[in-house]
């Protein structure tokens, strides 16, 4: 039966059986019993049932499922974080030596990731301009450059990427392309759909949408073609693992299985049972929230975009916004729930406004179901030159609102008291 994403949410991943528990159980277990050597072995040749926690638990499993039928994907690998999750969908691919092509506007902590520590691994990071044209991006390519990776709705900047382009620069230089759709979610965007082949989400925004568990995915679109002679590792036998070859063993899921077991068993990154079961509960609400969160932000941009102590604004889904027609094909016209603003009278008048709100919190967090606010380039950012803040689209004066799902009016008032407190 082919359902949508609503009955997805509560139905996809966990299938009670006959007198069983109708809701996802917890299995708080790190081990699990077999009856037979034999038994083990052939899960170490085909890892279809959990064996040990460090990375499958039953309870993940079912999260993993449910996320990669929402997505579209053969299967999906959840972590302890969505940097993880990004960091395990590159290294799944790259080695010292390699390259690989991003888009400049990517959340903060992925240029770091990036530009910084993959850097002491040995792995080139080249960063486009998002609005380059397809020839630029192309010379941008090298011979030993091995993906490339964009984000849906860049954080903060809010930048819609234009996927079908990435995914054209990447398939005619024979590699795939990786998505961040953690702004966007499969609800409001399916990535696979325009021809991305991985996608990452960081699962403690509004997958979670609660701010209760740090967690990452990753899901596999089971689509790209890992025979095509630029990825031997795929297809020639993996001496860690005992000669395995994963295109020949696993097929269309040949990527997400030995993430799992080559990088996961080594790293160890795997989430608790019981984070992925309070997981679980924000995706059994993910498509009733993100239409109220795109609402609620439209009402707040539009307001904002009013204010004549806002210098401008940035939200995909108001008409005159320069990615709205992005948006529109790729996100439906909606953009999720998070604004940002650039307030005049630059930093200082960014902090007086913001230790001013009275519902909204100041957090390093996005994507709540409570309103909450920061300031990019003095809090997650600030690792950054001014340069690459300005590469990321992000001015001294802005601000990050992500907008809850409390009433669209107490919002507005709140943010209007705290204006008259700006010079």
């Amino acid at each position: 039966m082919t359902m949508k994403d609503a009955t997805l949410c509560l139905h996809a991943g966990y299938q009670p059986e006959n007198g069983g528990p109708g809701v996802m159980p917890i299995v708080q277990s790190t081990t699990y019993r077999f009856d037979s050597t034999d038994h083990i072995a052939a899960l170490f040749d085909m890892p279809t049932e959990p064996m040990y926690s460090r990375f499958a638990n039953p309870t993940v499993d079912a999260v993993e499922k449910k996320i990669a039928a929402l997505e579209g994907g053969v299967g999906a690998l959840c972590t302890t974080s969505g940097q993880a999750a990004t960091l395990f969908s590159v290294l799944n691919l790259c080695r010292a030596g390699d390259s690989i092509l991003c888009s400049a506007a990517v959340y903060g902590g992925t240029v770091n990731l990036f530009a910084v520590t993959l850097k002491r691994l040995g792995i080139e990071c080249i960063f486009v301009d998002p609005e380059a044209g397809e020839e630029e991006m192309k010379r941008a390519l090298r011979p030993n450059t091995r993906l490339v990776f964009g984000e849906t709705l860049a954080n903060p900047a809010l930048i819609v990427c234009d996927i079908e382009k990435l995914a054209r620069v990447a398939h005619g230089h024979g590699i795939p392309l990786i998505i961040d759709n953690t702004f966007a979610t499969p609800i409001l965007c399916k990535p696979f759909r325009f021809g991305a082949d991985i996608v990452v989400h960081s699962t403690t925004k509004y997958m979670d949408g609660h701010a209760l568990q740090v967690g990452g995915v990753i899901v596999d679109s089971g689509k790209f073609d890992w025979t095509n002679g630029n990825f031997p590792e795929f297809t020639e036998p993996d001496e860690s693992y005992h000669g395995v070859v994963y295109t020949k063993s696993f097929g269309d899921a040949a990527y997400i299985i030995k993430a799992r077991m080559q990088l996961m068993r080594d790293f160890g990154c795997y989430p608790a049972a019981h984070s992925a079961f309070l997981l679980n509960l924000g995706l059994e609400t993910l498509a009733v929230r993100m239409p109220r969160y795109a609402e609620n932000g439209r009402r707040a941009a539009e307001y904002l975009a009013a204010c004549p102590k806002v210098e401008s604004v940035t939200y995909p889904g108001l008409p005159q916004d320069k990615y709205h027609a992005l948006a529109e094909k790729y996100l439906g016209g909606r953009a999720s729930g998070v604004v940002t603003f650039n307030i005049r009278g630059g930093r200082e008048n960014a902090v007086r406004f913001m230790d001013s709100l009275q519902l909204a919190c100041n957090e390093v967090h996005v994507a709540d179901i409570r309103t909450c606010v920061l300031h990019p380039a003095s809090e997650t950012h600030r690792q950054l030159t001014d340069e690459q803040l300005a590469a990321c689209g992000i001015h001294p004066g802005m601000i990050r609102l992500s907008v809850g799902l409390e009433d669209i009016d107490d919002i507005l008032a709140d943010l209007e008291q705290a204006f008259a407190k700006v010079k």
